[in-house]
């Protein structure tokens, strides 16, 4: 039984970001610990990567890289750290990260606060040998006058220490980010991306936002193909507001949690059909369960990525998953996770 429960309450007396970054400096502070061994029945080979399960800890929790070993030991698949930008920045003034406890959801507006790569890319380096997946989300600096070119320079400082690199374009927080989702501007960026990464690898994702329309769904997909992206994470948090009780939502930011689950799965299905299943997609957003995971799973993504169930699940959350996804495969008749990808 998890202790997790239990203890919700203290934590949920300290605010948002703070209980966050105690979480972070407890991490650091835990010792190494072994990782749960894999169950060859859930190994996903995506972009070349054999990935041990497609259970994954999204970008925004470890944003300095800091503890991607220390997730790791809890049971994912695979950590993304970030999303980083080339120079320090503070991000948007706190309060800036809020529970809404009645929805199981939170809204942020952090606004890529990060150390930047420099010092990302020493602890990166440390850990390079080390088993385990860790990739990298990149973003630009709120204040840059080339922002293809804080996403080419990112490409370039991460690429020999990242077993992949997400290009984030789809954070609400950052004024005009989501502007390159746009075909022509998507096009130009993902062609300087492509250019600095060189070579084939390391993969290189996109990580999109929900809030699109079927022409900018079928925009991305061509531009995706057309530049050879190795798979895309649909989806980022939503500025949409669905019926909500908390007394928080009105807050300015992104939604993530339980209330992003409907849309973010009605995403992906859509980003399934736009590609025809030629680029593989990675699923975000809603996801706090094996039943959520493995329904993802069924609509067309190979991997699965979540973050803000932690928050209300605890920390056993992906172990939980990573047990019981075998019973849900072996229900509808599959030896291996990935038999089950795109069924629905």
């Amino acid at each position: 039984m998890s202790l997790y429960p239990l203890i919700r309450p203290f934590i949920f007396r300290i605010d948002a970001e703070s209980a966050h970054r105690a979480t972070v400096t407890a991490l650091r502070l835990k010792p190494a610990g072994g990782r749960p061994a894999p169950d060859p029945r859930l190994a996903v080979n995506l972009a070349g990567i054999a990935f041990p399960n497609p259970v994954g800890l999204a970008a925004g929790f470890d944003k300095d890289a800091q503890v991607p070993d220390a997730m790791l030991s809890l049971g994912f698949g695979f950590v993304e750290v970030g999303t980083l930008t080339p120079f320090p920045q503070p991000g948007n003034p706190r309060p800036r990260l809020f529970r809404l406890r009645e929805d199981r959801a939170v809204i942020n507006r952090m606004g890529f606060n990060n150390g930047g790569q420099a010092a990302a890319l020493e602890r990166l380096l440390k850990r390079r040998h080390r088993p385990g997946i860790v990739g990298v989300n990149i973003g630009a600096n709120k204040d840059t006058a080339d922002r293809i070119a804080d996403y080419a320079r990112g490409v370039t400082v991460m690429k020999d220490v990242a077993d992949y690199l997400t290009v984030n374009i789809s954070s609400p927080n950052t004024p005009g980010l989501r502007a390159l989702q746009s075909r022509a501007a998507l096009d130009e960026l993902l062609a300087g991306v492509m250019e600095a990464r060189g070579q084939a690898r390391p993969p290189v994702f996109l990580k999109v936002a929900p809030d699109l329309e079927p022409a900018d769904i079928d925009d991305i997909a061509a531009v995706a193909a057309d530049r050879k992206i190795d798979a895309l994470i649909v989806a980022n948090t939503t500025i949409g507001r669905p019926p909500l009780k908390s007394a928080l939502r009105g807050e300015t930011g992104g939604l993530s949690g339980a209330p992003l689950r409907d849309l973010a799965l009605q995403r992906l299905r859509d980003f399934r059909k736009a590609t025809g299943g030629a680029i593989p997609l990675i699923a975000a957003g809603g996801i706090a369960s094996a039943s959520d995971a493995y329904a993802r799973i069924r609509a067309g993504a190979s991997l699965v990525q979540l973050y803000s169930a932690l928050v209300y699940e605890g920390p056993g959350l992906a172990r939980r998953i990573v047990r019981d996804l075998p019973e849900l495969m072996a229900r509808d008749g599959f030896s291996r996770i990935e038999q089950a990808i795109g069924q629905d």
